[in-house]
């Protein structure tokens, strides 16, 4: 008999003021850390994290101001990527984390990157200029639209102007790379998917990529 794969529970983080909230599936092994883009939310993570648990540690937050993670009065870069890594060292597995961005966190993703210690990075959907001006543009820029049907209730996005406004800072991407991408996007080192939220497209195959960088 096969045992049941871990399931996943919901946690958040214990400061009241750059709380995080945020999925987990397993105890141990590599951590992997899945970053959702602007408007979405952890959620679109968890078909692939249903295909990676049982190998390693997955880890989906929410990003502030989006799904259950609150609203705070810092959205920089280097203070959320300083969270993360607060969530990263609090799971005590004394492992380097995998860091998956897909979007506009692909630049959280890289950021983390820099300043901490990373087994391997990954980027998808990277943007390539200046976020659009509304919601409705960057909403049809993100490629959502390709996702299959019967995974489509994982990419819904928030329609929130706010959230343009509060996360302009990230116009300005991270100035350098410390490690190569293993994903999609400018300076990938790997092949680039064919379609947009790859992730979702096949689940299955897309965490084979991350069980092969354990």
């Amino acid at each position: 008999m096969h045992p049941q794969p871990p399931r996943r529970s919901t946690h958040a983080t214990n400061s009241p003021l750059n709380r995080l909230v945020y999925d987990r599936w397993g105890q141990f092994g590599r951590p992997v850390v899945l970053l959702h883009g602007l408007l979405f939310d952890r959620t679109m993570w968890w078909p692939v994290a249903a295909e990676l648990a049982g190998d390693c540690t997955v880890i989906a937050p929410d990003l502030p101001g989006h799904g259950q993670c609150p609203h705070r009065t810092d959205y920089s870069l280097e203070r959320i990527a300083a969270d993360l890594a607060g969530l990263v060292h609090d799971l005590q597995l004394h492992r380097a984390p995998i860091v998956v961005g897909h979007g506009t966190a692909s630049w959280l993703a890289i950021a983390f990157a820099d300043a901490y210690a990373t087994h391997c990075l990954l980027t998808l959907d990277e943007p390539t200029g200046d976020l659009p001006g509304s919601v409705d543009d960057l909403v049809s820029a993100s490629g959502v639209s390709t996702v299959p049907e019967h995974y489509r209730s994982f990419a819904e996005p928030r329609r929130d102007p706010a959230l343009l406004k509060a996360y302009g800072s990230w116009k300005a991407q991270p100035p350098t790379r410390r490690l190569a991408v293993a994903g999609s996007g400018p300076g990938a080192s790997g092949p680039a998917p064919e379609s947009a939220f790859a992730h979702l497209t096949d689940p299955e195959a897309f965490a084979g990529r991350l069980r092969a960088l354990l």
